[in-house]
């Protein structure tokens, strides 16, 4: 009897995501075999080499440089790969540089590779997660976005500082756009289901310094990478490990609080059939007409494309 093909995760797109990502799956041996790709090959193939010279103090992990027929045994693609964002830049001005760099890149994939998850991590995420799911034709249970898992992550540090209390035991969630129009549920945030008793400018301090700070981080150092990298990777273990964690991915809406036919955050269950199920939020009025209001921006946007 063959032995189990071993567990294989593919990162299109050595920039400073694609490579953070990858070294923290390296560190925390999430795969037995993980492989980089990139248009600039030598730019794979020297990551690889500077990952693989960690090996005696990591070891568990084959790793490599490879091209898209790699794909075809993979368990997990994740594109970072494109255009990244400039200061003064929004995500959806990144959207007509990237999505023509998408389409090459899904085809490539697809040619090798039917069966995989496709997580996608590329700005505007949830536009071309969307996207994605129109070139591949896969089912849109094994095309996710990154969607607000990161600003989520952001929403709970933020909170956790004001109240001086570990962020992993907040409970507070994002959702809507991985952008702009991106919206806090305020309503059933908590901490071991205590209202937070924030005043209506504490929460706008808060949010305000969670949906833009990806605008601070790039107008210091360039890019994000440390924080999405942990994101990503915490959606690969739920998926590898069948974990059925609750993540606010990006994911096609059907009648989701008056929402269908767009991508974007809101929690899911996570398992190793990629997302098995939305979870019905009860929101506001208010919360309500965000999401909906960010739901239309982004149709807008979509309506331009050729897809």
């Amino acid at each position: 009897m063959a032995p189990p093909k071993p567990n294989r995760v593919v990162v299109i797109g050595t920039g400073a995501v694609g490579t953070t990502t990858a070294y923290t799956l390296l560190l925390r041996r999430r795969m037995p075999e993980l492989v980089l790709i990139d248009v600039n090959h030598q730019k794979a193939l020297g990551e690889a080499l500077d990952m693989n010279h960690g090996m005696p103090f990591v070891g568990g992990v084959k790793l490599w440089a490879g091209t898209y027929e790699d794909c075809r045994e993979a368990d997990i693609i994740i594109v970072t790969a494109g255009a990244s964002q400039k200061p003064g830049e929004t995500r959806i001005d990144l959207l007509r540089k990237n999505i023509s760099i998408f389409k090459d890149i899904i085809e490539k994939i697809t040619k090798y590779n039917q069966h995989a998850i496709l997580l996608i991590a590329t700005n505007p995420v949830d536009i071309l997660s969307y996207a994605t799911l129109k070139i591949s034709g896969f089912d849109r249970r094994r095309v996710i976005g990154s969607g607000t898992v990161l600003d989520s992550a952001r929403f709970r540090y933020l909170i956790g500082l004001h109240k001086e209390i570990d962020p992993r035991s907040i409970h507070g969630q994002i959702i809507g756009e991985h952008g702009d129009s991106e919206l806090p549920v305020w309503s059933l945030a908590n901490v071991a289901g205590i209202d937070l008793g924030f005043d209506e400018a504490e929460r706008e301090e808060i949010f305000q310094d969670t949906k833009n700070a990806a605008y601070e981080i790039i107008d210091a150092k360039g890019s994000t990478s440390y924080a999405i990298a942990l994101a990503l990777d915490r959606i690969v273990v739920s998926i590898l490990h069948n974990e059925g964690a609750v993540l606010n991915v990006s994911t096609l809406l059907n009648n989701y609080n008056g929402v269908s036919d767009v991508y974007l955050g809101a929690p899911c269950v996570v398992d190793r059939s990629g997302v098995r199920q939305v979870l019905d939020l009860p929101l506001n009025e208010t919360e309500q007409a965000l999401f909906q209001k960010s739901a239309e921006k982004l149709k807008a946007e979509i309506a331009k494309l050729e897809l």
